[in-house]
């Protein structure tokens, strides 16, 4: 199986043209390939298709083998791979997902690729939407959530996919691989959740670490990063653009006034190579 693997501030992809490759299970071959040890290694495995509704369609799954409905990084990654592999000339795609249709568009600047810039839509706020359960008021904001005894007050957003996020003065102080896991599987998300802690530096300037439903601690989240400018907002932290400093590098990010979410930012390829299924 052809494959190549691409990256975006250090959340890693490996791409399958699904329209020309076969996979007979998406669940156990994202297991086996996104293995950093007996696989590729990877953060996902994404599967471009056919689509009815769009110009693509984009499966993408964790790690962990769960399908995740949308994924920013990956979304870069695809429109980058989709238009240097002259599989489409469009620099404006239109990509089906299961969180909807994502548009990315690439930016050029003297002929050259500078960034990519992703519609990821309209946020979702309210608790049904997410879905949260701790709360029946029209939105999670500043709400506390008690884990293991402590407390933390959280804002919860969609972006397709849930989020948790969590205001914190040192960052470097939270034990993410211990707290994430216990706050993914919280009762209070039915669907489980991604969780984001934020340390706020400046109203245009956030910096942020992750850790991934289904995928663990990565460096680097489109979709949080997107949850992350919506909710220091709505806590009065930040303006509605800034930069989300993340482990592998910075995301650019506007809340627009037709409520959609930009976000800007790099997509590389690593390597390309055959898979040995």
């Amino acid at each position: 199986m052809q494959f190549t693997k691409w990256h975006g501030l250090g959340n890693d992809f490996v791409i399958v043209n699904g329209m020309k490759e076969h996979i007979a299970d998406y669940h156990q071959q994202a297991l086996n390939i996104c293995d950093r040890n007996f696989g590729i290694g990877a953060d996902g495995l994404v599967v471009l298709l056919p689509s009815d509704i769009a110009d693509f369609r984009m499966r993408i799954f964790n790690s962990d083998g769960s399908e995740a409905d949308m994924c920013g990084n990956a979304t870069r990654c695809v429109a980058r791979y989709l238009f240097e592999n002259k599989i489409t000339d469009k620099k404006i795609i239109t990509l089906e997902t299961l969180a909807g249709i994502i548009t990315p568009e690439l930016i050029f600047e003297n002929g050259n690729l500078v960034t990519v810039k992703v519609d990821m839509g309209e946020p979702r706020l309210k608790p049904v939407q997410i879905p949260v359960t701790i709360s029946e008021l029209e939105q999670v904001v500043h709400i506390p959530l008690n884990v293991d005894g402590e407390t933390y007050n959280i804002t919860c957003v969609s972006m397709g996919n849930p989020h948790c996020v969590i205001f914190v003065d040192d960052i470097n102080k939270v034990n993410l691989s211990s707290i994430g896991p216990k706050i993914e599987t919280h009762p209070a998300f039915p669907k489980k959740t991604n969780v984001e802690f934020l340390q706020v530096i400046d109203r245009q300037t956030i910096r942020m670490r992750v850790w991934e439903r289904g995928a663990g601690i990565t460096k680097a989240c489109g979709t949080g990063a997107s949850a992350a400018l919506v909710a220091a907002v709505l806590n009065g932290h930040a303006n509605r653009q800034a930069t989300i400093i993340l482990d592998g590098g910075n995301l650019f990010l506007e809340w627009a006034d037709n409520n959609h979410i930009y976000k800007s930012g790099p997509a590389v390829e690593v390597f390309r190579g055959e898979y040995l299924l």
